[in-house]
């Protein structure tokens, strides 16, 4: 393969730098409804579109869903492989009007984003590996949102360069975008059935190196409380307050069972967030666990919970509504090695040491490889994802391209 490092550097933190300003923020509630979530996440995907007829790609599958999907035809005989990025950006911080910062020449100091925020090399030690080399923040008022445009970046890079190298030998290739990632409903709607890939591969790691092919198992709970209005004057034995059921119940989740109670292979209750008023009030819940039967047990403490709530506030009632978001992908991509082997052929032909991580979270890939198409995830390069201190490192959006280019070579061999 030739050597493509400045032109792959350049053409990455250009077209990174340009989707980071596209707001895309999805919304958790309105993804039960609609796909995609939010109308803004056309924007970019419109562009996307765009800039694969501009490099050559004539095959574009696109609809009304915000389903994107761009074919590269083979070259040389191999299984079709895809490669996969989400459009949207996550609602846990502010998404609209990002101003990304190039800290060219790292000097390994802490980077004051504004008056208040700021990263810290002594907390985010893997700054220290990109001392002398560029880093892109945020200005603190927003999160950056290389999870995922990182990826998307280095996908349409990688595309944009093999489209123009005959040189570089491959079967079929789909670049695939989704949207609502970020809800966990983005692949409710997806047109599996379109798809041509044997295997695919998501951009949407953190850290360089990461390679994932383990997550968790993952569902969601709608709770609605119903409680019993009356004027607060003669409200005793009469008013059930929906609003203290509410928090009632979420004081039962153990704590010690929350996300920032737990890492490695922990799972977790999250209590997502609430609303309502004293006749009526919802909460949402997600739960994680690596293990099937312990998802299960969570799942089954809810209905405990409830009839606890149920019991302590005579009158009201309570309603659990569960529903699978995701799989633990391990044990089908254990059944197709040939998927995680030749990945990690291509990062030994990028010089990248592989940094076998379990997901504590999920990618769009879990739900393909639950639909029959293997799908691990990938680095990217981004750190502290869904925050106003996200940031990530330019060498190793390089280093993700260059797996691509050496991933899709590898399975024609």
């Amino acid at each position: 393969m030739k050597k493509y490092d400045k032109t792959i550097e350049e053409q990455v933190q250009e077209r990174f730098l340009r989707y980071v300003k596209i707001w895309t923020t999805s919304d958790r509630v309105a993804a039960e409804e609609t796909t995609p979530s939010t109308k803004i996440q056309f924007d970019l995907l419109n562009l996307l579109e765009k800039e694969m007829k501009e490099i050559g790609v004539k095959d574009i599958f696109y609809n009304e869903k915000g389903y994107l999907i761009g074919r590269i035809p083979a070259n040389a005989k191999a299984d079709p492989i895809g490669f996969m990025a989400h459009v949207d950006t996550a609602s846990d911080a502010p998404g609209k009007d990002v101003k990304p910062q190039l800290h060219t020449n790292y000097d390994g100091s802490v980077i004051k984003l504004n008056e208040t925020l700021k990263i810290d090399p002594e907390e985010d030690q893997d700054l220290s590996l990109y001392i002398g080399k560029t880093v892109i923040t945020t200005d603190g008022t927003t999160l950056l949102g290389a999870d995922d445009k990182a990826g998307i970046a280095e996908i349409m890079t990688a595309a944009s360069i093999i489209l123009t190298d005959d040189d570089i030998k491959h079967g079929e290739i789909e670049l695939i975008f989704t949207p609502d990632e970020e809800t966990g409903c983005g692949m409710d709607n997806f047109p599996v059935n379109e798809l041509h890939s044997k295997a695919c591969y998501t951009m949407d790691g953190g850290r360089e190196g990461e390679l994932e092919d383990e997550c968790y198992y993952a569902y969601g709970a709608n709770v609605t409380f119903e409680g019993i209005v009356i004027h607060p004057g003669s409200a005793r034995g009469k008013l059930v307050n929906a609003v203290t059921m509410a928090s009632n119940f979420v004081s039962m989740l153990p704590r010690n069972e929350s996300p920032e109670a737990t890492d490695e292979r922990y799972g977790n209750f999250w209590a997502q967030n609430i609303s309502g008023s004293l006749e009526k009030a919802q909460l949402h819940i997600l739960m994680r666990s690596f293990d099937a039967d312990d998802i299960q047990r969570r799942v089954k403490a809810l209905s405990a919970f409830a009839a606890a709530v149920e019991a302590g506030f005579p009158g009201g009632k309570v309603t659990v509504e569960t529903k699978k978001q995701y799989v633990n992908m391990k044990e089908k991509l254990d059944q197709n090695p040939q998927v995680m082997a030749n990945v990690e052929k291509a990062f030994e032909l990028a010089e990248v040491d592989p940094l076998k991580v379990v997901i504590r979270g999920g990618t769009d890939g879990s739900r393909l490889t639950e639909m029959g198409i293997p799908t691990p995830n990938i680095f990217t390069g981004g750190h502290n994802f869904h925050s106003r201190k996200e940031w990530i490192g330019l060498p190793t959006m390089v280093k993700a391209t260059t797996v691509i280019l050496h991933l899709v070579q590898v399975w024609t061999d």
